[in-house]
């Protein structure tokens, strides 16, 4: 699904759907019930532009608002079937638990992959493998300054002494992968690091939050982070902005002002891989 919406939509870009009703426009703002309205019409704005959608299940839960996410889901699978739809849960927990999780965000909510943590092992992302074509993304190098607190730690195995984050791609990588479902999260704020994600996971889907409003740089992102061999994608990047598409005018033109901006994003990922 990644290569055949890279393909169609000649996108790296990702739209995260991080939506705060406090910044919505005027005519939306502070009103939680509109929610899957203005999501709605960022996704029919940009749905010929992306590699794939983020919706971030927070910022739904948070306003009671997840029977407009099952509304918001059904819709993005109606006027944009060729996108995946990731949905950001960073979930992380073991056995049943776990199972429950996965029926969460492939049964109830239909999404094509979902992001997890990784930091419980491997019996809890094997729930989610069950799942026939479907995908994890495990947190790996992420965007946030506290990310150095765990992920930059040295461990002692039998392969020397990896970073955290190096071994969490060596794992996604290999004994991990058992079906080709998983991909990584690394940061757009450390292009040094994706460039090494890159290294140890070479085939892997790397999904990379943090350009735009956090400050990542886009060009930096794509030369580290993406590969092919002649015209094939053989390292795939998904680079996801959200508050800066989303929030890109407060008046009644915001949808087209996320699109204008999604485009210009896309522009300036699409020069960097040439």
């Amino acid at each position: 699904m990644l290569g055949a919406a890279e393909r169609q939509n000649q996108s790296l870009l990702c739209v995260g759907l991080d939506p705060d009703p406090a910044k919505f426009p005027a005519h939306l703002r502070g009103d939680a019930s509109r929610i899957y309205d203005f999501c709605a019409a960022i996704v029919e704005a940009t749905a010929d532009t992306v590699i794939a959608f983020k919706p971030q299940i927070a910022y739904f839960a948070a306003h009671r608002a997840e029977d407009q996410l099952e509304r918001l889901m059904a819709h993005m699978r109606a006027v944009a079937p060729q996108v995946p739809v990731i949905l950001d849960a960073k979930r992380g927990d073991i056995g049943s638990t776990a199972e429950q999780y996965a029926i969460e965000a492939f049964e109830r909510y239909g999404a094509d992959a979902v992001t997890l943590s990784p930091f419980m092992g491997f019996d809890s992302v094997q729930p989610y493998l069950k799942y026939e074509g479907k995908g994890a993304f495990l947190l790996c190098r992420t965007s946030n300054p506290g990310g150095d607190d765990l992920q930059n730690q040295r461990l002692a195995t039998v392969d020397g002494q990896p970073l955290l984050y190096e071994h969490v791609a060596r794992l996604a990588q290999g004994p991990w992968n058992l079906n080709g479902q998983l991909g990584l999260v690394v940061g757009a704020t450390y292009p040094a690091e994706i460039e090494r994600v890159r290294e140890l996971a070479p085939t892997l889907p790397l999904l990379i939050p943090g350009v735009g409003a956090q400050g990542g740089d886009a060009v930096a992102t794509v030369r580290a982070g993406y590969r092919r061999q002649g015209d094939a994608t053989t390292g795939p990047v998904i680079v996801n902005s959200s508050r800066a598409i989303l929030y890109a005018s407060s008046g009644d033109d915001f949808a087209a002002a996320a699109r204008s901006e999604a485009l210009r994003t896309r522009n300036v990922l699409e020069a960097a891989r040439g």
